[in-house]
């Protein structure tokens, strides 16, 4: 099998590392501490286009498919999380459901938009009641006099404080449920009974926000139906069809995050002299850095050959999806944890990255479906046929 990587992927990915290198790790810390990305970085994020790589070419994207997107989050992923997360929502589960089941005055009106990052998209799916259980949606629409109402509330909502516009997955058949009953919604900040609720303190991802999103009687106009008529009862499978990708660029964002971490270690090791020497020259640190990267490169291996095998087909990879997302994001915690340990004291000190990756990297075990769901997911996949 051909691992070659396109050419024009390939010049993408570098431009991105440079700005990586030029731009956002000389104040990652200030970002960190401040918990605020600079307009001014949100701008050349628009100008490099980063807000539209999935996003066809025809309504001002990229379109650059899931392998090119991979790389792109890969590069991103080695420096301060918040970064992909502030662009992430835009090419994926906050615009996914538009780019695939959207019609075509949705993709019209919204998606030249979210692709030059004047508007920024989030996915309003996870409630207080519905986080892995995510068919236990509790918010409601009814369709009223021509319009749509929604009740309810949504959180742990990443951009939801920044966000022009939300996909959000309403009940609408309480009977039916998550067979015919849930329906996607496009939401626009300026709706009346639209509101951003609290913001949560997290345990890292600082720069990047998650909130609450409130509906209150909250009207919309009955053409906001994500698909149309003809998709209201269908969301559910819209929201699966967009974690599905989703699972990939996660496992991506935690492989360039690993490869950051290994590389860090490295060259620490190097340099750390204990007892007289580096402390590389002690084989205790040696089978940690051989044990990273070598579960380093299954996982980047892992992760090409599906997003490859999703661009190919044009159509689901459930279970290698999940695999990704699974392998990925744990062993980019093993990772962590490990480099952490080579750090030392050190690596306990906020003076040095490696204690903001070990906080950052522990929610890709969670969000966008935890490990153990990913297990089902899989599992469920090997025993239908």
């Amino acid at each position: 099998m051909d691992f070659t990587i396109p050419e024009n992927l390939r010049l993408m990915a570098d431009t991105v590392r440079r700005f990586v290198k030029q731009d956002l790790d000389p104040i990652s810390r200030q970002v960190e501490d401040e918990d605020h990305i600079p307009e001014e970085i949100v701008e050349k994020m628009r100008e490099l286009g980063l807000f539209g790589l999935s996003i066809p070419e025809e309504f001002g994207g990229l379109g650059l498919g899931t392998l090119g997107e991979c790389l792109v989050y890969e590069e991103m992923s080695k420096t301060n999380a918040c970064f992909r997360t502030r662009i992430g929502t835009n090419n994926g589960i906050g615009s996914q459901g538009i780019v695939l089941d959207g019609t075509p005055q949705q993709k019209d009106a919204y998606l030249p938009r979210l692709a030059s990052g004047e508007w920024v998209a989030c996915f309003a799916l996870t409630e207080p009641e519905a986080g892995s259980d995510a068919a236990n949606v509790q918010t409601t629409a009814e369709l009223k006099g021509g319009e749509w109402v929604l009740n309810g509330r949504k959180h742990f909502i990443t951009n939801g404080d920044v966000a022009d516009m939300a996909c959000v997955f309403c009940l609408t058949d309480k009977q039916k449920r998550a067979k015919g009953g849930i329906t996607a919604f496009v939401v626009e900040k300026t709706d009346p009974g639209y509101f951003v609720g609290t913001i949560e303190r997290k345990m890292g991802m600082r720069g990047s926000h998650t909130c609450e999103l409130i509906f209150d009687n909250c009207r919309i106009p009955a053409d906001r139906v994500i698909g149309g008529d003809k998709m209201i009862g269908m969301g559910f499978k819209t929201a699966m069809k967009t974690l599905d990708k989703g699972r990939l660029t996660m496992g991506a964002s935690a492989l360039g995050s690993a490869q950051k971490l290994l590389d860090l270690s490295v060259d620490y090791a190097k340099q750390r002299v204990q007892f007289g020497k580096p402390i590389a020259q002690f084989q205790a640190i040696q089978f940690k850095l051989a044990e990273m990267a070598t579960n380093i490169y299954a996982a980047r291996q892992m992760l090409y050959h599906a997003a490859a095998l999703r661009d190919s087909k044009g159509s689901s990879i459930i279970k290698e999806a999940s695999m990704v997302k699974l392998f990925c994001t744990e062993m980019a915690n093993r990772v962590a944890d490990e480099a952490v340990q080579i750090f030392g004291g050190m690596g306990y000190m906020k003076d040095f990255p490696v204690e903001r990756y070990y906080r950052d990297l522990r929610l890709t075990r969670i969000y966008e479906g935890t490990s153990e769901i990913q297990k089902v997911v899989i599992a469920r996949e090997l025993l239908r046929g």
